[in-house]
């Protein structure tokens, strides 16, 4: 009976060699360009090259320039600051410099090609982050009609964090370690280990490193439920994960310990995370608006991404279902936490909606739409799998190209110009400015200058920053402030109230108004107030990023 069944099996597996997807010699499949290659590099085209700002668009956060000046800093004393070196207001306060190690490449990169070599590296990880974010949707066996607009959603989402910092190096990691972690759910491998001394460097990047503690601990959690609701060998394997992961979480956390402060890092950060004034006034910190078009597709996303927890939840595949909601739940609370979200849960989603679409294509005919649809998005996730030297090809080509580089800060939101015609008098100044505006000048005049107040918000803390704010929104005492602090200098955009109201001031001068910032002096016979001398002795630097000092302080730090 056997002989005479036809083999179809055989028949079955077998492709035609005219409908092989992939290259067969080695040099075929090392020079043609494989669709992950054509997202990478149409992502870093369309982001930093073809796109109306272009490389500008990483500057517009001025936080880069202080983080240059504190690398340079490192390199030439070769030790990491323990306190401030850029304010006068808390002159050699003790201070955390906690992204030291991103501070040295960047100040190394800024040396080596100038601010090319930092916005060249900052667009390739941003352009590797996202590209691993599709490859790990294909590898769970997303289709690519879904994998692929999810993904494009996720990055429009993020592109308000697309700024030369060091939150960078958190999306590139953070990417790479959930897939090595589901790809150890799946099959147990001696890889997961190196997540302990990957902590070593990662801790010292960004901070960012304990929202991979928190999702690995909610993985650990879930699989623990999973356990519960199994039997078996089942049960035992599950519970055999839950150790595992366990002792990697604690693993970590020792290696979190290997920083330049210790301990003592994990409690400032803890303190800085639960300030009720750091949640009710810094933008990232609060709940998202759903007004810009990044937001609106975040809230797609994760529409999209809570619809899928219900089916998950059927299949009993509580961590990554309670992965998405921790994720969502963080997110609401604060914005900056939407591009974790995207980054995290993108695979998850495409993955099953892609099973979903699966099981109803199987029930439909095959000439319907849906499952033409459905076909072509599988055929298409195969070259997605692999990658070729198209993508560093690429790369050493914008690298070498003779391509107008950004040497300064985007003048639409910087007063490049007038600190070019007044780089002398700013100086020798103590300036009042936004804190945005006192980062660049931290990077155009330190060790010459210090500054007020600037994007460290962990390090100036509520009295300060409330001053601050009193300050620019002409709160009851603001005059009194402004002579103790003892500027001699007015830096601000030309709309703000305090602007009109030094404009009318008898003690003050206008030496410079353009359409972007307006630069005051204070009169020679006005230097003295209540018996405080203004004499100059630096600046000191906050940033705002909203252009209205009346609303909530605006300050940036991706953790």
């Amino acid at each position: 009976m056997a002989t005479t069944q036809p083999s179809i099996v055989a028949e079955t597996v077998r492709v035609p060699p005219h409908r092989t997807f992939a290259p067969t010699s080695f040099w075929a499949r090392a020079l043609t360009p494989s669709f992950s290659d054509c997202f990478f590099i149409f992502l870093f085209v369309w982001l930093f090259l073809a796109g109306p700002q272009g490389w500008n668009a990483l500057l517009a956060d001025a936080d880069i320039g202080w983080h240059i000046r504190t690398g340079q800093w490192i390199l030439a004393n070769h030790a990491v600051p323990t306190h401030d070196l850029f304010s006068f207001s808390k002159a050699g306060a003790p201070w955390f410099a906690w992204e030291w190690l991103s501070d040295v490449i960047f100040a190394s990169l800024f040396g080596a090609a100038g601010m090319k070599g930092v916005l060249l590296v900052t667009g390739i990880v941003l352009a590797s982050y996202s590209t691993i974010v599709v490859r790990h949707a294909f590898w769970r066996g997303a289709n690519a009609m879904v994998a692929l607009p999810l993904a494009l959603l996720g990055v429009g989402s993020s592109t308000v964090h697309f700024l030369a910092r060091p939150h960078i190096f958190t999306l590139l990691l953070l990417a790479s370690s959930l897939w090595l972690v589901e790809l150890d759910r799946r099959r147990p491998t001696r890889w997961i280990w190196v997540l302990i001394p990957l902590t070593v460097v990662w801790i010292n990047l960004h901070g960012g490193f304990f929202m991979f503690m928190a999702c690995l601990a909610v993985i650990a959690i879930g699989a623990a439920v999973e356990a519960m609701l199994g039997s078996g060998s089942v049960r035992e394997a599950r519970w055999a994960t839950v150790r595992r992961y366990i002792i990697l979480l604690a693993g970590c956390g020792a290696a979190s310990l290997v920083n330049p402060y210790g301990i003592n890092l994990h409690k400032h950060i803890a303190e800085y995370l639960s300030s009720d004034w750091i949640r009710n006034n810094i933008q990232e910190f609060m709940a998202p608006t759903f007004r810009t078009e990044g937001q609106r597709q975040f809230e797609i996303v994760l529409i999209i991404g809570l619809l899928v927890v219900a089916p998950l939840l059927r299949k009993r595949r509580i961590a990554d279902a309670l992965l998405i909601l921790f994720l969502a739940h963080s997110s609401l609370m604060s914005v900056r936490h939407a591009t974790i979200f995207c980054l995290a849960c993108v695979p998850l989603i495409a993955e099953e909606i892609s099973c979903q679409w699966s099981a109803l294509s199987t029930r439909m005919p095959r000439k319907s739409i849906l499952a033409t649809l459905h076909s072509m998005g599988s055929d298409l996730a195969k070259p997605f799998r692999r990658s070729t030297a198209w993508i560093p090809v690429t790369l050493l080509i914008v690298a070498l190209a003779p391509l107008s580089w950004p040497t300064d800060f985007p003048k639409v939101v910087f007063p490049t110009d007038l600190v070019n015609q007044h780089a002398g008098l700013l100086q020798s100044s103590r300036v009042l400015t936004t804190d945005q505006w006192a980062d660049y000048l931290i990077f155009r005049f330190y060790p010459r200058q210090k500054v007020y107040v600037d994007g460290r918000s962990d390090f100036y803390g509520e009295q300060l920053g409330n001053e601050y704010l009193h300050l620019l929104q002409l709160a009851p005492g603001w005059e009194q402030t402004l002579a103790r602090r003892g500027f001699d200098a007015v830096l601000l955009p030309p709309h703000w109230p305090l602007v009109q109201m030094l404009k009318s001031s008898p003690q003050w001068r206008v030496e410079a108004d353009t359409t972007t910032a307006v630069l005051f002096l204070r009169r020679a016979d006005s230097s003295s107030v209540a018996g405080v001398n203004a004499s100059p002795t630096g600046s000191f630097v906050l940033k705002n990023t909203r252009t209205e000092p009346n609303e909530n302080l605006q300050q940036r730090r991706s953790l």
